[in-house]
């Protein structure tokens, strides 16, 4: 497989376990105030998101470190495309027309 291929599905890795990471994240602070007890909630739901994306990094890495870099990126595009989505009042709302504030 040619490098830049390689980068190139690193990188979609990395966007798919951002989405995993961030969406998941966004899902639990929305339940926090529904539930009985939102501390276990958000330790658990942490723990489970860290888990996964680290190894999800850790097998695309596969011992290659541009793999890693590749990978880490798409993760923090997902992360500034959410905040973008997902923070109206301090971030221009002009790629996410129907996130709600």
């Amino acid at each position: 497989m040619s490098t830049v291929l390689a980068l190139l599905l690193a990188m979609v890795a990395g966007l798919g376990l951002g989405l995993f990471y961030f969406g998941g994240l966004w899902l639990t602070v929305q339940r926090l105030g529904r539930v009985h007890n939102p501390t276990l909630l958000f330790t658990l739901s942490f723990v489970v998101r860290t888990a996964l994306a680290v190894t999800g990094m850790y097998l695309v890495m596969d011992g290659s470190w541009q793999r890693m870099l590749a990978c880490l990126a798409g993760f923090i595009v997902v992360r500034q495309v959410m905040l973008s989505c997902l923070r109206p009042d301090r971030l221009p709302q002009t790629v996410c027309k129907g996130a709600k504030p």
